[in-house]
């Protein structure tokens, strides 16, 4: 199930999770991913079509797919 920003923003408040201790045990950039969890489901600026947004959307559950290993850890 695709979760919504909110969602996620909930989920770590739950668990007690910063963004920055996810990011880096996921290996991806801190900023980056405040970005896309901060952003707006409606018309986001970050649309996490590829690259390293891609990934950090489906590892959050935000969006359905495959992370690109390769690029995960670039």
């Amino acid at each position: 199930m695709v979760k919504t920003r909110a969602q996620v923003r909930a989920e770590f408040a739950k668990k007690g999770w910063s963004y920055s201790s996810w990011a880096i045990k996921h290996g991806f950039p801190t900023g980056l991913v405040i970005d896309i969890i901060n952003d707006r489901d409606d018309r986001p600026k970050r649309p996490c079509l590829r690259g390293t947004s891609h990934n950090i959307a489906v590892k959050l559950g935000l969006k359905e797919g495959e992370v690109s290993i390769e690029l995960a850890r670039a």
